[in-house]
């Protein structure tokens, strides 16, 4: 078991997933898949979701992180806005062994459990709750493995774009359904609304495209 693990190592360090491409291995066991996060190391540019015994990695493009981040960006703004307080953290990694799931999102927020998690320094999810918002941005992949490992991890929520438009995805009897509405915005078209300041962003900028939106949410509220 050693030597597959070290051979699986090995394999890793010499693999390259060019920008826009991802990878699936097949057969990997949760002992293997901790070494694989450990090999990567924090910082590193790849996502990795795990599911089953399959682990995808996955090299986003600049679009993708384009994406990425103005939606973070809309989401932060929003909530500011609605004066909701939340914990943004990132590509953290989440994985439960006796779910076979672990997955990096692109984003995700602590909303309702932001209190449950304020000031830990890491999160065990054996423990503490899953996030309430996660964020994935799929226009390179049709994946299924990050998707499952959202849903067998208890993701609540979760918005796909795939550089068209943004779908809510939310957590009904263990499984995914397709929502119109956001939970967390109930009295907003956010799915229209992301898609349409994701858009603006491209063409106008991220500071005009920033301060629109928050005039916009001020309008709302009103």
């Amino acid at each position: 078991m050693k030597t597959e693990i070290k051979q699986v190592f090995f394999d890793l360090k010499q693999l390259i997933v060019p920008p826009g491409n991802t990878v699936q291995m097949e057969n990997v066991s949760w002992e293997m898949f901790e070494n694989i996060l450990q090999s990567m190391g924090e910082g590193s540019a790849v996502r990795l979701a795990y599911y089953n015994e399959t682990v995808e990695i996955k090299m986003p493009l600049l679009g993708h992180e384009d994406d990425k981040e103005i939606i973070s960006d809309l989401v932060k703004a929003l909530l500011e806005e609605l004066n909701i307080d939340f914990r943004s953290v990132g590509s953290t990694t989440f994985k439960r062994e006796n779910m076979q799931s672990g997955v990096e999102p692109d984003q995700c927020f602590y909303i309702q459990n932001e209190a449950a998690i304020r000031g830990k320094r890491e999160i065990d999810l054996t423990v503490d709750p899953p996030p309430d918002l996660a964020l994935e941005i799929d226009n390179t992949s049709d994946s299924r493995v990050p998707f499952n490992s959202y849903q067998a991890l208890g993701v609540t929520e979760l918005w796909r774009y795939d550089g068209r438009e943004l779908k809510i995805n939310l957590l009904q009897d263990k499984k995914y359904v397709e929502s119109n509405t956001s939970p967390n915005f109930p009295e907003l078209p956010i799915t229209e609304i992301i898609t349409q300041y994701v858009k603006q962003s491209q063409t106008a900028g991220r500071s005009p495209t920033m301060k629109a939106f928050r005039a916009w949410v001020r309008e709302q509220l009103q």
